[in-house]
């Protein structure tokens, strides 16, 4: 098993995208102080593959989703942090959000373009100032979450609720909904 080399953030910069180096920079100090970061096996970014690898919980997992509603002729954007044991509700919840007649997640090429962070990396640290950041509230009850760091080769761990100090956050009940069991029926 690999082992995870855990830094305080401010330290991880080099390994960190730039404008998840920046942003943190731009956090509070008493929250700033409260995140660490470690390098990690690119091909072992997904989620799942982490936690398998790591030995870190699955629930322990937050994933941040880039979407795209459209209303008009205009694309809103917006990202999205939920549990990594739960499922974003994208028809309705965030369809309503962003005030669009359709939601879905972004394209890979667009999310990493205005991100300016790796697929499979994008996290709520760094993001275009102009976009809404909803979490979904069972993340703020996570002691510790561990999210992408911008690249596919570092994550970052941080208290749930820290997550709040980011810009544009709104917190909502029930963004994400929990997995159909497939005997359940």
């Amino acid at each position: 098993m690999p082992t995870l080399e855990r830094v305080p953030a401010l330290v991880a910069t080099g390994f960190l995208a730039i404008p998840v180096a920046e942003a943190l920079v731009a956090l509070p100090t008493e929250v700033v102080m409260k995140i660490e970061g470690a390098p990690i096996d690119a091909d072992l970014a997904d989620t799942a593959a982490f936690s398998e690898a790591y030995g870190y919980p699955l629930a322990g997992g937050a994933n941040c989703i880039v979407v795209a509603g459209k209303r008009g002729d205009e694309v809103r954007y917006a990202a999205c942090v939920v549990l990594a044991s739960t499922k974003l509700d994208v028809n309705r919840v965030v369809k309503q959000l962003l005030d669009v007649r359709k939601a879905s997640f972004a394209p890979m090429d667009e999310a990493v373009e205005l991100t300016g962070m790796e697929y499979g990396g994008i996290t709520p640290i760094g993001l275009p100032a102009s976009w809404p950041l909803y979490i979904d509230a069972r993340v703020l009850d996570a002691p510790e979450v561990v999210i992408g760091a911008g690249r596919r080769a570092a994550k970052l761990f941080l208290p749930g609720a820290a997550l709040t100090a980011l810009p544009n956050v709104t917190v909502v009940e029930g963004l994400a909904t929990e997995p159909v069991s497939p005997t359940a029926g």
